[in-house]
């Protein structure tokens, strides 16, 4: 067997270690991309998303992905307060204030784009389950114009150009009051679609929103 020159033996160390340092690159590029599919079959919104503005916006965002931005905050400034922190008292120990680490979101804390969300959906189904059977044509044009600003002034921009969009492929049908019960939760079933959640029975809505279950669990 040839005996290899010191200078020999140690160019082909560095391009094993090259070899590794490639092979390794392209095993992480795969699992990026493949956690990105992942992230594209689900359809669900993740990430912090930022507002028109260029800044982070919170009702449009979950509190689990806006939680993993101050953590990521602190991580950045953990080396300039460690000396601070080292000649402080210690406040958890007196009832001080301590990060939370729950992806719950607390509740004194503003909405999520989660809780928004839930929120903005009792609001809208509660409120035409009360809409009248029979309006009148100035009800009629009163629902029009709140849900056609609402549409306009939601907080989560994304949410809202979403429902716009839909709204233009099916306008709202308030010339009745089931008619506008079963266009919201087919609007909401849309949503639902989208992220991946159960589809609900419209058939329901009055159970749902306005009489409650016939098994008399809510009287």
């Amino acid at each position: 067997m040839t005996e290899l020159l010191p200078l020999q033996e140690e160019y082909i160390k560095k391009l094993k270690l090259n070899e590794l340092n490639g092979n390794r690159s392209t095993k992480k590029s795969s699992s990026d991309n493949e956690s990105s599919k992942k992230d594209q079959a689900t359809g669900k919104p993740s990430g912090i998303f930022l507002d028109k503005d260029g800044k982070p916006c919170r009702a449009c965002t979950a509190f689990r992905d806006w939680t993993k931005r101050g953590k990521k905050k602190e991580s950045s400034q953990h080396n300039n307060e460690k000396s601070k922190k080292e000649n402080k008292p210690n406040n958890n120990a007196t009832g001080g204030i301590t990060n939370n680490n729950s992806q719950e979101l607390p509740p004194d804390c503003p909405p999520d784009s989660e809780q928004l969300g839930r929120a903005t959906w009792t609001f809208l189904h509660t409120m035409a389950a009360y809409y009248p059977e029979v309006p009148s044509s100035e009800q009629q044009i009163n629902m029009r114009n709140l849900l056609s600003g609402f549409s306009q002034f939601y907080p989560c921009w994304y949410c809202a150009e979403h429902l716009r969009e839909e709204m233009k492929k099916v306008p709202p049908k308030v010339e009745s009051r089931w008619a506008l019960g079963i266009w919201l939760c087919d609007m909401h079933n849309i949503v639902n679609e989208r992220l991946g959640k159960p589809i609900f029975d419209c058939n329901k809505i009055n159970e749902r929103w306005k009489d409650g279950p016939k098994n008399g669990q809510c009287d």
